[in-house]
């Protein structure tokens, strides 16, 4: 599935064949899940798939009378050679949904008919371990615990679960890197996956070649540790390549950058980290190749956190006029250090521009709109 996500991107990924092999694997995993999902759904649910990896339960069950809603959300605007070979492969499953949902109306393949298209972009909960309100002590607090700044370890690293308990940061992240950085130094952060379309080696390259020497910043490329999200095998590879990039920066780059990776054995722990971290940020940046959508862009821009994006996918929705930076060539790194070194320079307007971007995603990406989306949708789906 990470062979088809990458190819509905417009990358080849591993470059390995979406043939019979692959097909006869992905539908006997699928059909030992529907054997126990069914169990569960009743003669007038609807039921709402997520994505490539569930796709295939489709016509199973459509055949029991269930409708089917699948949400696709990653795409890209243009096709070519690798999303047509991932598209060929998904179309056999698509005729047997009742509706479709994509981030972007572009994302839609041609064999998507109109009248069953929804358009619905995804959302953050701003009540959620990873965007709920942390006061400042708690931010420093918790950067402390993980390792990634320096001071006396905290008593306490407090955080709010999703349902409102009280709970502790007691993990520490593996930071490559050596010591802890500097509290008060501006901190330039990109937190996705090790994934090479989240391009975490250009924006190691482009902060290390034209940011350092331009602003007194540190930066830290934050991740989840490796083997720790089961369809992402490619994770270990990019960091790795990463960490060999790291490490041929001359001595002085290496000590304002640091390579985090964040457990996950506890997911709401883990979002508590990714909280505090982009609060203490002075730049978040996405510079991503492809994305769907890159709703870390909106979880920065809620924090009021000044954005350095690429302009592809999904993330342009979200960066409107005056709420951050879109880059229109994800591969320009003098413009990324431009960009990024820009923000620094000018911390008044940064502090506007995410004021601006809160705003922003409060009227238009919180979990609200997202309900009442859906609830169009199933309410049409339930009176046909």
């Amino acid at each position: 599935t990470k062979r088809i996500h990458n190819r509905l991107h417009g990358a080849s990924g591993d470059g390995g064949p979406l043939g019979r092999t692959e097909r006869d694997h992905y539908e006997a995993i699928l059909a030992a899940t529907e054997a126990q999902l069914v169990r569960y759904v009743g003669p007038q649910d609807i039921v709402v798939l997520h994505d490539p990896q569930t796709l295939g339960l489709a016509p199973a069950l459509a055949a029991r009378g269930r409708r089917v809603v699948w949400r696709c959300h990653v795409g890209t605007d243009a096709s070519n050679e690798a999303t047509d070979e991932a598209w060929a492969f998904l179309d056999p499953y698509l005729a047997s949904c009742d509706a479709f949902v994509f981030s972007r109306a572009s994302y839609a393949p041609a064999a998507v008919p109109g009248d069953r298209l929804w358009v619905i972009p995804p959302s953050i909960d701003p009540l959620s371990a990873k965007n709920r309100e942390l006061p400042a002590p708690d931010v420093a607090a918790v950067l402390r615990r993980i390792g990634l700044h320096d001071g006396p370890a905290p008593e306490r690293a407090p955080f709010v679960r999703g349902d409102g308990s009280a709970a502790e940061v007691r993990r520490h992240a593996t930071v490559l890197g050596g010591e802890p950085l500097p509290a008060g130094m501006p901190l330039v952060v990109q937190v996705s996956r090790w994934d090479h379309l989240k391009d975490m080696a250009g924006v190691l390259a482009g902060f290390a070649t034209g940011v350092l020497g331009r602003a007194e910043a540190a930066l830290a490329l934050v991740g989840p540790a490796v083997g720790e999200v089961a369809d992402d095998p490619e994770s270990a590879v990019v960091l790795g390549e990463c960490t060999a990039a790291w490490r041929a920066l001359p001595a002085a780059a290496r000590a304002r950058i640091r390579l985090v990776s964040l457990p996950m054995d506890d997911v709401e722990e883990n979002a508590a980290m990714v909280n505090a971290v982009q609060r203490s940020a002075a730049v978040v940046v996405q510079k991503s190749l492809a994305e769907g959508f890159g709703l870390t862009v909106a979880e920065a821009m809620w924090k009021a956190r000044p954005v350095v994006a690429s302009a592809v996918g999904g993330i342009v929705d979200q960066v409107a006029p005056g709420t951050g930076i879109l880059l229109d060539d994800p591969a320009d790194l003098d413009a990324f250090a431009d960009a990024v070194a820009g923000v620094l320079a000018t911390p008044d307007r940064g502090a506007a521009m995410g004021r601006r971007a809160h705003g922003h995603v409060r009227d238009g990406f919180l979990g609200d709109r997202h309900l009442m989306r859906y609830g169009r949708l199933l309410e049409t789906l339930a009176g046909s």
